[in-house]
């Protein structure tokens, strides 16, 4: 199952469309897994058993504890990104 798991395909909830399982384990800003992977996976396959197995034990500690950021800040860093583009 392993090989097979990259090419599972689901809706993602945040682009609202079809992706691969492949594509959660880099979409994030800096090309790592997404924070909503746990949500997103868990009823196709052991998502966490299977990230336990692939990533470093620091970086699935950091996944598990992961949260999203409240959508004021999210919202103020594109302004804030926005105006650096601009000027």
């Amino acid at each position: 199952m392993d090989e097979n798991i990259d090419q599972l395909e689901r809706r993602c909830p945040r682009l609202g469309g079809p992706v691969l399982f492949a594509y959660c384990k880099t979409s994030s800003d800096d090309h790592s897994v997404c924070w909503k992977i746990f949500d997103c996976w868990w009823e196709c396959f052991d998502v966490v058993g299977y990230l336990k197995k692939i990533l470093p034990e620091d970086k699935f500690k950091k996944l598990s504890n992961s949260k999203p950021k409240q959508k004021i800040v999210s919202l103020v860093e594109l302004v804030e990104q926005a105006k650096k583009r601009v000027s």
